[in-house]
Order: C-alpha cells, then sequence, then structure tokens
C-alpha cells in the first residue's frame, strides 16, 4: 500500500432558495504531478416543486460534470449529487473554476479551487514502502497506524461517498503505484451487489492486504461513510 499526501478542505454549509448545498465552494490541495482533481457537491431540493436541472456548464473544456441524463427532476425534499472532474495534467499553481447548475426555475453557481502544491510529494522510499507492504502483510491493520495513518486515516476523515473513496480507497487501488498484490476494482468478474462492497469494506479480507474500515473491527469509518461507499461503487462499479 502507498502512502501518499492529498489533503482536501471545505467551506461551510450554503443554502439557496432552490438547493441546499452542503458547500457552494469547495477547495483542495493537490501533489504535483496529478492528473486529475475530483470535487462532489451534495445537495438537497428544499423548495416545496419539482426542480429541473437542465444543464450543468463547467466554465472550461477542462473541467467537466459527473451526473445522470438531462433533464434531471429533483423532487422536494430529495437529494442529489454532482461529481466535479478537472484535468491538471501539466498544470501548476492555483486553478479556480466555476460550475453554473441551470434549471427551469434559476441558476446557481459553484466553484472549485485547485492548488497544486509541490512540497506535496510523495517521498517515501522504495525501502519504506516494502517495509510498509511486510507490516501489511502481518497484520492487514497495520495500515490504519505508525507512519501510514497520516494516509489511510487522516485523508478520509469527516469525507463521505467519491471524496471518501478516492482519500480511503483509490489511494490504493485507483493509484499509478497499485502493488501487484492489490486487485483493479474495475476488473472483478463476481458479481458485485450492496452486501459484497458491504462485507469487504467492513470486514477486509483475510490473508489479504485489505483491512477491516469498519470502527467495529478497528478501523476508521462510520456505518455512514460505508454506506456511502457502498452506494457510491455499486454505481461506478456496475455488477457484471
Amino acid at each position: 500500500m502507498i502512502c501518499a499526501v492529498v489533503l482536501v478542505a471545505e467551506t461551510c454549509t450554503a443554502s439557496g432558495t432552490l438547493f441546499n448545498w452542503d458547500s457552494e465552494t469547495k477547495a483542495t490541495n493537490i501533489i504535483t504531478g496529478a492528473s486529475e482533481a475530483n470535487f462532489t457537491f451534495n445537495f438537497t431540493n428544499v423548495s416545496s416543486t419539482n426542480v429541473i436541472i437542465l444543464s450543468v456548464r463547467p466554465s472550461c473544456g477542462c473541467t467537466t460534470a459527473q451526473l445522470p441524463p438531462l433533464p434531471w427532476v429533483i423532487a422536494p425534499g430529495t437529494n442529489g449529487q454532482i461529481g466535479i472532474k478537472v484535468n491538471i495534467a501539466a498544470k501548476s499553481g492555483t486553478l479556480s473554476k466555476t460550475i453554473t447548475v441551470g434549471t427551469d426555475k434559476d441558476s446557481e453557481t459553484l466553484s472549485v479551487k485547485i492548488t497544486i502544491d509541490p512540497s506535496l510529494t510523495n517521498n517515501m522510499s522504495g525501502i519504506d514502502r516494502a517495509k510498509n507492504v511486510a507490516a501489511a502483510q502481518a497484520d492487514r491493520q497495520a495500515v490504519f497506524g505508525s507512519d501510514c495513518a497520516s494516509c489511510h486515516v487522516k485523508q478520509g476523515e469527516g469525507k463521505f461517498s467519491k471524496e471518501l473513496y478516492d482519500a480511503d480507497c483509490g489511494i490504493c487501488h485507483e493509484g499509478p503505484n497499485r502493488a501487484t498484490m492489490v486487485p483493479d476494482l474495475h476488473s472483478i468478474t463476481q458479481t458485485t451487489d450492496a452486501e459484497f462492497w458491504r462485507t469487504w469494506i467492513s470486514y477486509g479480507r483475510p490473508h489479504s492486504l485489505m483491512p477491516a474500515f469498519a470502527t467495529t473491527e478497528g478501523g476508521p469509518l462510520t456505518d455512514e461513510q460505508i454506506a456511502t461507499l457502498v452506494d457510491y461503487l455499486r454505481v461506478m462499479i456496475p455488477s457484471r
């Protein structure tokens, strides 16, 4: 398992006349050399009628939105989620992007800020990486302690859904230096469902590097966090 440092910070909750957003502005510090930055905006329709999202327009071509097909009808009191991906390959400094959400009633603007920080690099040597892998092979829960906790515990604190996946799961399963014994989740051939993912995340896999993430098993994730991961994985990696 590879330790890397990616710090994410979010502003406070913001409320509008149509949607109550978990935040209308989000920011992240990204390690130099990363290819993309990802954000997730969660919202609730706080109006008394259906709101139809007609368009989601990023401010430039390097920014894309992940959402259901449009038009997207949001019933009163229901929740939704808009994913934002920004291509930062070969970029440096601080980048700011806006995303305009157009509805049948009004429009609301979201914004993201990305600081590409050369001080946030993965300085782990090959020797240190080998030592951490050996420790995880002896005790798969070791990844939540010592030096690895800064990556595998701290980065996921207070996060849910895609942001939690990127912090706690993607660091191993999606990383460019993915260890050979760490499976590519997109290549799983067996049938998967909510219980499959919940079991894997909560209890891990004995005799492997996969630790148990549930707090009841000594891991860092609450039941609520695990539930959002399960929902995200069912959408991101459909069952074969």
